[in-house]
Formats: structure tokens, C-alpha cells, sequence
């Protein structure tokens, strides 16, 4: 990014479910700057309670939600360091289009590349708060990462 100060991220170091609340952070802190938070399904699971915090106090957070129906740090990580063995990474997600409806936040979800920049802009233009759940193959890399036993200096960036 050009910006500097413009990125707020964990850099790959599995803190799950902490994009909601650094993106609600984020927007309260600078309410003039379009925020858009990308989260997988896992993590929005682990924070989806702050919906309602963006509902009550009309945060106008943008989220983008890459739903692959796993854990996918987790299920990359099992793939590339522990034998493919998998264990407790699959999800079976609730209707989060239904879910933010019920905070009153509009959404959509598309679930092929053609509609993409469509929903992308009628996400941006929207007012106030609002949910893109994009639905996404199972066997995607999440970059960046820190593997096993490396520090932060060892990022990931490439598989």
C-alpha cells in the first residue's frame, strides 16, 4: 500500500477473529477513511458478536468474508507441516447473509469471479455497514504466515 498507517494486520501470525474488532477500531478511530475488513469464515465466528457493536453504535465497517468452510490457516498448516493429517478444521457455517441481516446490516453473497466487481461496488457505495460473504475454493493458501517454530522475521510471503 502507498499509505503508510493504511494496513492493520496480524501479518500470518494466526490471531483468529481479530479483523472484526480492528476493523471496528480502525473506522471508530478514523470515521472519514473507508475501512474494509477481509476475514475468513473462522474468524468472523470467533467475533461475530460485534456485529452488534457496529449495529448499535453505526460503524460503517465494510467486510469482506472469504468463506471456505474450514479453518484454512489451520487446515494449510495441518497440509503442510503435519502429513495432511486433518483434524477439527471444517466448518459448517450458519447463513451470515441472514446473520447481519439481523443486525440490520445489508449483505450479499456471490459465489463466482463474474459478479465480483459488481458486489465490490455496491458494497463501497453503501452507506453505512456492510457484508460481502464471497465463497471461495477450500484449498486456498493463506499468505502471509509464520511456520512452525520461525519468528516474525521469517514471514512467509509465497508457498
Amino acid at each position: 500500500f502507498i499509505n503508510p498507517g493504511a494496513l492493520v494486520t496480524s501479518g500470518g501470525m494466526g490471531t483468529m477473529g481479530v479483523g472484526l474488532p480492528a476493523a471496528v477500531g480502525a473506522k471508530t478511530g478514523a470515521p472519514e477513511k473507508q475501512v474494509v475488513a477481509f476475514l475468513g469464515d473462522g474468524g468472523l465466528q470467533m467475533t461475530i458478536q460485534e456485529l452488534g457493536t457496529i449495529l448499535h453504535f453505526n460503524i460503517g465497517v465494510k467486510i469482506v468474508l472469504l468463506n471456505n468452510f474450514f479453518l484454512g490457516m489451520v487446515r494449510q498448516w495441518q497440509d503442510m507441516f503435519f502429513d495432511k493429517r486433518y483434524a477439527s478444521t471444517e466448518l459448517v457455517n450458519p447463513d451470515f447473509i441472514k446473520i447481519a441481516e439481523g443486525y440490520h446490516i445489508p449483505g450479499k453473497r456471490i459465489s463466482a469471479r463474474e459478479g465480483l466487481k459488481d458486489a465490490l461496488r455496491e458494497m463501497l457505495e453503501c452507506p453505512g455497514p456492510y457484508l460481502l460473504e464471497v465463497l471461495v475454493e477450500k484449498e486456498g493458501t493463506v499468505l502471509p504466515m509464520v511456520e512452525p517454530g520461525a519468528s516474525v522475521s521469517d514471514v512467509k510471503l509465497i508457498k
